[in-house]
């Protein structure tokens, strides 16, 4: 059997048994996705596996658009949405390395509209109770979504309610900046006092201004000298070169009357340029590719080096890894709106971690960690077994890729 494309890109080794992977069985992760395709859950998807920083799988199909009939290539860039979130905390921790910012840092420091942060008590968006937090928001309460914040779209109570009336609901309107969102999100009570719960919000937005701030440099700019050009991904950005849309893959969803994939409109036009902040966002804004992706994750399991490109000491890693929830709680204990998914999960410094395999229902192993963007996309690293995945589609809404993922990869692994 010829090689295929993403298998000559990647440079997949010959011979995955070496490395402990059954190459028949690494296959049906072809087979799985291609039925996805033809099925119509996806349009186009693209996947590589990876042991100490060798390919062992790379593969990909279906179409990056639907009604160009435009096939999913290697260079094809991936609206990556909340797999953004991962980079910017990275981001943050080579501020934290080098002294120019603590995780016990109050926020208002650096974002003073947060200094009178109160906490929701109950009654309406228009009319909201509230008293005063008992404590500041801190730095590690960004990165970890303890902050109290919320996201405009959960549509789960009257402050998210009071987001979307100022009007961040989705995503800001072309010309907003991290400072105005921010002083906007710190004018609307919190949902909990800093570090007492979990929920998933925009806090890594905050966290971006917060870097701005602290160096003084647009967002954009100090992920592209942290992160990118170290590690050599010159696919990825927050802005998409003219020439460069047609390898852009389409944004889909599911057509809740026909059951078909539709063209998502309103994310389309708000991240066509891709990015909604000029700078970029520190939670949704990102366009990548798979081979991009695959570097910053393989740079992650080598515990924060890539060739000669060192982004983080090890135990910055490491510490990031680890479950930081109140407690050690789970995020099914922790989170202020529990899921089945959260179960013998914990949440890190910007990333979730399998805390339990069997609450969990995992094939990984404890310590695995990684995390989603809201078009399916996923990724982990596993520190235990040094095994990596990174997964590529255009499809929002409620799918099981990630669950598919791990048990596609784990069922091949016979290490």
């Amino acid at each position: 059997m010829s090689r295929t494309a993403f298998e000559d890109w990647f440079g997949v080794t010959p011979d995955p048994g070496d490395h402990g992977f059954d190459p028949r069985r690494l296959h049906r992760i072809t087979e799985h996705f291609d039925r996805e395709v033809t099925a119509g859950r996806l349009p186009g998807w693209s996947a590589v596996v990876a042991r100490h920083g060798t390919a062992v799988y790379a593969g990909g199909g279906g179409l990056r658009d639907l009604r160009n009939g435009l096939p999913v290539e290697p260079e094809t860039r991936w609206r990556m949405f909340s797999m953004t979130k991962p980079v910017t905390s990275v981001a943050a921790m080579t501020l934290v390395e080098r002294g120019l910012l603590a995780l016990d840092d109050p926020v208002e420091r650096f974002v003073p509209e947060f200094a009178a942060a109160r906490v929701y008590t109950g009654g309406p968006a228009g009319g909201m109770r509230h008293r005063s937090a008992t404590e500041p928001i801190r730095i590690w309460h960004l990165l970890t979504h303890t902050a109290g914040l919320t996201l405009g779209f959960a549509f789960r109570d009257p402050v998210d309610a009071r987001y979307r009336e100022i009007g961040q609901a989705l995503l800001p309107g072309p010309g907003a900046t991290l400072r105005q969102a921010c002083a906007d999100l710190a004018g609307v009570p919190l949902l909990f006092d800093p570090g007492t719960a979990w929920n998933y919000s925009a806090s890594v937005d905050v966290l971006g201004r917060v870097l701005e701030v602290v160096t003084g440099r647009p967002f954009d700019e100090l992920v592209t000298a942290a992160i990118l050009e170290p590690l050599a991904m010159s696919g990825t950005g927050f802005q998409l070169a003219g020439e460069l849309r047609p390898q852009l893959a389409e944004i889909y969803r599911v057509d809740p009357g026909s059951g078909e994939l539709t063209v998502d409109e309103q994310l389309r036009e708000a991240i066509l340029v891709p990015a909604a902040f000029p700078s970029g966002g520190g939670g949704p804004g990102l366009v990548s590719t798979l081979g991009d992706y695959h570097r910053f994750a393989t740079m992650l399991a080598a515990r924060g080096v890539l060739g000669a490109a060192r982004v983080l000491a090890p135990r910055t890693v490491d510490l990031m890894a680890r479950n930081h929830l109140p407690g050690g709680a789970d995020l099914a204990h922790a989170g202020r709106y529990p899921e089945p998914t959260h179960r013998g999960h914990g949440f890190g410094l910007g990333v979730a971690m399998v805390l339990d395999p069997v609450a969990a229902h995992s094939t990984g192993s404890v310590g695995e960690y990684g995390w989603s963007g809201a078009a399916n996309t996923h990724f982990f690293v596993d520190p235990v077994t040094s095994v990596t995945a990174v997964f590529c589609t255009q499809v929002v809404g409620p799918l099981e890729v990630r669950d598919q993922l791990r048990t596609l990869v784990y069922q091949a692994f016979l290490g």
